[in-house]
């Protein structure tokens, strides 16, 4: 991989976009291209192949892998990762920035927080959508689609980081108006039926005096 700005700036993109997704699935999988040396990465994130490190995502991972895929579990999980994946995400965009100025290292870091955010943001929104369907079979078919796109967009960013930036962008407008039309979907009835209540509340209410 060429370690031009604009490649490392790419791979943070693609990275951070799958952070949102599975942060444990996106360090596992850039901890292990490390150790195993299969590819060439910015050489601050060389400290992802350490053992702890691996040991740590894997087990993380295996949780998540699991619990994402219970429905009402997998809410609770996902608020509480909010602390989890962006920090982490952006702490990536440090170390793979390493190489760049220091301005420029801060601004990456940012854009990884920032893409962590909006795609960890979608992802909940999605899910909390998704949740109340008394199937399990959508939030498994949802989180298992999750942890594949994480895995595969990591490591496709390694080899082609331009490409790969352009498809997690892609994948994040596609995210975000998919949630506005679910919450449109449902705000319409909601209005629809708090409207009609109000309305009922005041046709029901008796005049004084």
């Amino acid at each position: 991989m060429n370690f031009s700005p604009g490649n490392i700036t790419a791979l943070i993109i693609a990275a951070s976009f799958a952070a949102g997704l599975n942060i444990y699935a996106t360090v596992l999988t850039l901890g292990i291209l490390a150790r195993t040396q299969w590819v060439a990465l910015p050489p601050g994130l060389d400290s992802l192949g350490h053992t702890w490190v691996l040991l740590v995502c894997g087990i993380m991972f295996a949780m998540e892998f699991v619990v994402d895929k219970i429905p009402a579990f997998d809410m609770v999980w996902n608020m509480l990762h909010t602390v989890v994946r962006v920090p982490i995400a952006a702490l990536v965009a440090y170390h793979a920035s390493a190489q760049l100025s220091p301005q420029m290292q801060v601004l990456a870091t940012a854009l990884g927080a920032g893409i962590a955010l909006a795609s960890h943001g979608t992802k909940t929104a999605l899910r909390a959508a998704v949740t109340p369907s008394p199937e399990p079979v959508t939030n498994i078919a949802l989180s298992s689609t999750e942890d594949i796109a994480a895995i595969g967009l990591t490591w496709f960013a390694t080899h082609h980081p331009i490409l790969a930036a352009t498809i997690a962008l892609g994948l994040l407008i596609a995210a975000i108006l998919a949630v506005r039309a679910i919450l449109r979907a449902i705000h319409k009835p909601l209005r629809k039926l708090f409207g009609m209540e109000q309305e009922g509340s005041k046709s029901g209410a008796k005049p004084v005096g």
